[in-house]
């Protein structure tokens, strides 16, 4: 399986090969603020399965031991690494060519969900991450 995507302007285009790790809504301050929405969707895949194209992204490090890249042109946010998960790249599933092919599979980091966001997928529902108990 190949999970392929793009930016808004298509400069940066990524292509993701085989079954992601995981894919979640996120709830954290910091993805909502990066996404400037109420959550995110991204899926987990090893770095040797992402393969960029087209231009380079930009990296920013956002906070100490997490790089954050987009695109330089459009500004579109694209994926997340940390030092806490060091063999994992996390892509944003919106930005799939097409989405749908990622289903996810809990929501995380619900302790900072916007309390006018109600959830009711059935879904499991953790504090932080999925290594926590459900909260549901």
């Amino acid at each position: 399986m190949s999970n392929e995507g793009h930016c808004l302007c298509g400069r940066v285009s990524f292509r993701a090969d085989g079954e992601p790790l995981w894919v979640a809504h996120c709830h954290c301050e910091s993805y909502r603020r990066t996404t400037a929405s109420p959550m995110t969707t991204y899926a987990g895949f090893r770095p040797t399965a992402v393969v960029w194209q087209g231009d380079v992204p930009t990296a920013y490090n956002s906070s100490p031991g997490v790089t954050r890249h987009f695109c330089g042109k459009c500004g579109t946010p694209l994926s997340f690494e940390s030092e806490r998960f060091p063999d994992e790249v996390h892509l944003f599933v919106a930005n799939l060519n097409d989405p749908n092919t990622l289903a996810p599979q809990c929501h995380v980091f619900t302790e900072e969900r916007i309390s006018w966001m109600h959830l009711s997928d059935g879904l499991p529902e953790y504090s932080k991450t999925s290594q926590d108990e459900p909260k549901r």
